[in-house]
């Protein structure tokens, strides 16, 4: 499905073209269709595998970042650690995800936790959509490598 998708980066929007201006307070709302996906090729310094992940930043308040993220089948994000708490949610497809020493597989509906400082990763199984809700919010741009 994502394979020979071509992504637009816009670095030089990124991360504030969210769709709406995070530094506005009053935004309530973002449309999916007007979000940009941004290919990533490392998080937290360390590179994904199997591909490129495809990510919408679809929305930002003031203490969490709502993120969707397309993985194709076989593409992984390496196991890694941050200083956020992150809440997945699998809306299609199949993932092998790994939080500390737990592994399992998460299909359409499944949601797991990734602590923070807490090894984590998922890798697709199948093609797969993810969203993401992320707490406090991480400045996107620097947690994220992109690919030109």
């Amino acid at each position: 499905m994502l394979q020979g998708v071509e992504v637009q980066l816009r670095l030089s929007s990124f991360p504030v073209d969210w769709g709406c201006d995070p530094r506005e307070n009053s935004v309530i709302k973002s449309r999916n269709a007007d979000v940009d996906a941004v290919a990533v090729s490392a998080i937290e310094g360390k590179p994904v595998y199997g591909g490129n992940l495809l990510v919408k930043p679809l929305i930002k308040g003031d203490e969490m970042t709502f993120l969707e993220i397309h993985y194709a089948a076989g593409v992984g994000a390496p196991l890694h650690t941050h200083t956020h708490e992150s809440i997945a949610y699998v809306v299609k497809g199949k993932v092998k995800s790994t939080v500390g020493s737990d592994e399992f597989i998460m299909g359409s509906g499944d949601v797991c936790r990734h602590p923070k400082g807490v090894l984590h990763g998922l890798e697709a199984i199948e093609d797969s959509v993810v969203v993401e809700i992320k707490s406090p919010a991480p400045e996107i741009g620097t947690f994220f490598a992109m690919r030109k």
